[in-house]
């Protein structure tokens, strides 16, 4: 169990609050607000409470490799590249405080540009009731640092900012940084926020113990990207519905023709060795029986239905296709858990795009029927958001990264600091 806001007093209390404001910016303008929305519950759960002050902290990108990768980019097309402009666009904190102020309608004061140390005179001068927004946390080196004690001294000053730590960051849980983890050390109490509640009673039973039977449907482009989690998940599925561009290894390793589809050749006796532990373990392996092919990767592309799971050499699997859609609705429809992680065709192009809204439309049908879904990864949740479904779906989540290693099983280093 994890400890959350709701079992701590907070009346008085300094809370230094971790959230994942990591949030698309152009030009010093939010470009989309769903980080930013999902922390609001615990931010005004925590204000109502009468607390001292809320001082919120957040990465924005990563200002130092994005801005290098930015000026190699400029430099290759010929153009100028202004390092402190871009930086002011995309990775300041100053438009997040003001975006999240109209939301809250109540002000948020901008700690200032010079970074996150030196803040506790200003922090502990603010009236009652404050919401303090920090600079982005990775201008220091230190929050991301490999070395425990380089983290430490960051750590600490943010740690004087408060008397309780929140952390509603379920999006860098998986990151052991210094506002993520460390700081946990240097504070008396650390607790989760109610999105970090959510996430965890959602994506910990699956792996777990998960209301059975459990269906997985894993895709995206590559198997060694997946390996842990459908390791993980083949002790407690009934039924792997493998799509996308992995679907393709997994059908080279049953000996089938697959053009000129995404293979990853070292990745065959993985996948032979995922199929046999299948197996063994009576869990059935759901693969494309029909497919939608092109000659190239490419939205203008024009979709060749196939009917089959062998290709012709000219031709690459984008899509899966009715034969495959009509499976997946028969072994979603006894699921009482199901979980989605990656898309099984190339969604982004509309000719391609049947396959995945097909199982977005399948998954919400079960929904409604009471099984418990929930979407993560980060394509998937594009996916469902791109079909208008993630309201119709009983969880969608908010981390990438981080629900893929917690469906692997692994321990989070955001989580683990606020266990009871």
């Amino acid at each position: 169990m994890i400890k959350t806001v709701k079992s701590v007093d907070l009346k008085g209390k300094r809370i230094i609050m971790r959230v994942d404001f990591n949030v698309p910016m152009k030009d010093g303008v939010v470009q989309d607000d769903t980080r930013i929305v999902a922390a609001i519950p615990t931010i005004t759960y925590i204000l109502e409470r009468g607390v001292k002050t809320l001082t919120l902290m957040s990465h924005l990108g990563d200002p130092s490799k994005d801005a290098a990768k930015a000026r190699e980019k400029a430099e290759k097309d010929g153009k100028s590249f202004d390092e402190a402009v871009y930086i002011k666009g995309k990775h300041r904190m100053a438009p997040v405080a003001e975006y999240l102020a109209k939301k809250l309608g109540k002000p948020v004061v901008f700690a200032g540009e010079d970074g996150c140390y030196g803040k506790k005179a200003f922090i502990d001068g603010q009236p009652a009731g404050t919401v303090v927004m920090l600079e982005n946390t990775r201008f220091h080196k230190e929050e991301t640092a490999k070395d425990g004690a380089e983290r430490d001294k960051l750590a600490k000053e943010l740690a004087s900012y408060g008397d309780i730590f929140v952390n509603d960051a379920f999006g860098t849980a998986h990151r052991d940084h210094a506002s993520t983890a460390s700081i946990a050390k240097f504070v008396p109490v650390s607790v989760a926020g109610f999105l970090m509640e959510k996430e965890v009673n959602y994506l910990e039973p699956i792996v777990t113990n998960p209301q059975k039977p459990l269906v997985a449907i894993i895709g995206g482009a590559k198997v060694s990207s997946k390996i842990a989690v459908l390791e993980s998940l083949l002790k407690t599925s009934g039924a792997l519905v493998i799509g996308g561009g992995m679907a393709y290894t997994f059908l080279k390793a049953q000996g089938h023709k697959i053009g000129k589809s995404l293979v990853e050749d070292d990745q065959i006796d993985t996948a032979k060795k995922i199929l046999d532990t299948a197996a063994a373990l009576k869990v059935r392996i759901v693969l494309p029986v029909d497919q939608v092919g092109a000659d190239k990767f490419d939205a203008a592309a024009v979709p060749v239905p196939v009917d089959g799971q062998d290709l012709p050499d000219t031709l690459m699997g984008l899509d899966v296709g009715p034969k495959t859609i009509a499976g997946y609705k028969e072994v979603l429809s006894g699921a009482k858990t199901i979980v989605w992680n990656g898309p099984v065709g190339v969604f982004e192009f509309d000719a391609f795009a049947r396959g995945t809204e097909a199982v977005a439309r399948l998954v919400a049908e079960t929904t409604a029927k009471g099984t418990i879904t929930v979407v993560g990864g980060g394509d998937s949740v594009a996916a469902v958001n791109k079909f208008n479904l993630a309201g119709k779906m009983s969880h969608v989540s908010t981390g990438g990264g981080a629900s893929l290693e917690l469906l692997e099983g692994k321990k989070l280093p955001g989580i683990e600091v606020c266990r009871g």
